[in-house]
């Protein structure tokens, strides 16, 4: 099973075919991931029937054949990326219906390589080094030297990792500032250790990791039985062979393999976390009659209101920055829409002074709106 799957749909050149796959290929290099390998790249044919197990996106170029446009309509259905792909002169009003209402890109002339296309491929399945997030999760007493071996192997894997011991500065309100990072990871790795869940504090991470739709890597110590309330997670159980001592370092062959299944984890979360965050908006959308027209380039949904109007929203998965505030301000440009695009994020657990720092961004920023999943037909009801 692939970790990600691409699709290549439409009428696309065999030398544009073969470009794109060697620039992703390229690009997926530097996260130690391979195309073939780690990336499935599918074309109309080949694109499976419910591509829901892994993070999914795909580029549909504009053409005269039409190749793939069933396929394209049903991963549209299922709030699957497809960007539409058009020539530097192209028309945007001569795509297919289905897709003029989606975010698309033109090809550039200075852009032989497909780069902007296939940083947009992979900016929609989150292969993006500021989104390679993960938490750990352990008892000092019991998987400390453990705990640091795998924060180190996951950062040198480009991964944004956050560890108490290395992430939480002197003066820091210590418990707020934990829970405020995990709301911003995508993998949580547990280190289930004999006393885990005699703590308050590790067995609330693991509670709100699952309501944030975290997944969890369960790592069992020898000799330990399991607690049934870790059932869900994905488990790694431990020889006595494969420690170094009783809080660690793990062997290097097992941390290797820890790595990667995080990895692997970290697809399944940016889908699943995504479509949690689409699902609450579009459950505020049904309230306030509006629909979703299509989710084109860097997920962003197409929106008709009841009176008509169309307005961009980009979910967002995480916690937002106004990095994020400035890219979306950015793309939306560039797409040529209208008018100012919607962020969408979950509030929940995000740190109180950041979410007035989010409130003061949206309160001075005119060319992006900041929407909570959750309160988006309270927000948007009166819109305009």
């Amino acid at each position: 099973m692939a970790l990600y799957e691409l699709a290549i749909l439409g009428d696309p050149t065999p030398e544009q075919r073969g470009v794109l796959a060697t620039t992703l290929a390229e690009h997926v290099v530097p996260f130690g991931l391979e195309l073939g390998r780690d990336i499935t790249l599918h074309d109309a044919s080949s694109v499976p029937t419910h591509p829901t197990h892994a993070a999914f996106a795909s580029v549909f170029f504009a053409g005269i054949q039409l190749n793939g446009l069933d396929v394209a309509r049903r991963l549209l259905g299922a709030s699957i990326p497809v960007i539409p792909v058009l020539p530097s002169g192209g028309n945007f009003a001569d795509l297919p219906v289905e897709l003029r209402s989606v975010n698309g890109l033109k090809i550039r002339d200075d852009d032989p390589q497909l780069v902007e296309l296939a940083a947009a491929l992979l900016e929609c399945v989150g292969l993006l080094r500021k989104q390679r997030r993960a938490f750990v999760s352990y008892r000092r007493t019991e998987a400390r030297a453990a705990a640091a071996q795998i924060h180190d192997l996951l950062a040198a894997k480009a991964f944004d990792v956050f560890l108490d011991t290395h992430d939480i500065r002197p003066g820091d309100p210590f418990q707020d500032v934990l829970w405020h990072r995990l709301c911003d990871s995508d993998v949580m790795v547990m280190l289930d250790t004999p006393t885990y869940f005699e703590s308050t504090w590790t067995r609330q991470e693991l509670a709100r990791a699952r309501a944030k739709d975290i997944q969890v890597l369960r790592v069992v110590w020898p000799g330990h039985s399991p607690d049934p309330r870790t059932n869900l997670a994905e488990t790694v159980y431990l020889d006595r062979s494969e420690l170094s001592g009783p809080d660690g370092p793990i062997s290097d062959q097992v941390a290797d393999r820890l790595v990667l299944a995080v990895e692997n984890l970290r697809s399944r979360a940016i889908a699943a976390r995504y479509m949690a965050v689409t699902g609450k908006f579009r459950a505020e959308l049904d309230v306030m009659g509006a629909t979703v027209q299509g989710i084109g380039a860097h997920r962003a949904m197409s929106v008709r209101k009841v009176d008509g109007e169309i307005f961009w929203a980009y979910p967002v998965v995480g916690i937002p920055t106004a990095d994020i505030f400035n890219d979306i301000a950015d793309k939306a440009s560039r797409a040529h829409q209208a008018n100012a695009p919607i962020l969408v994020y979950d509030h929940v657990g995000i740190h109180g002074q950041w979410a007035a720092h989010l409130q003061w961004l949206d309160d001075n920023i005119s060319t992006v709106r900041a929407v909570k999943a959750r309160e988006a037909a309270w927000i948007l009801g009166g819109f305009d």
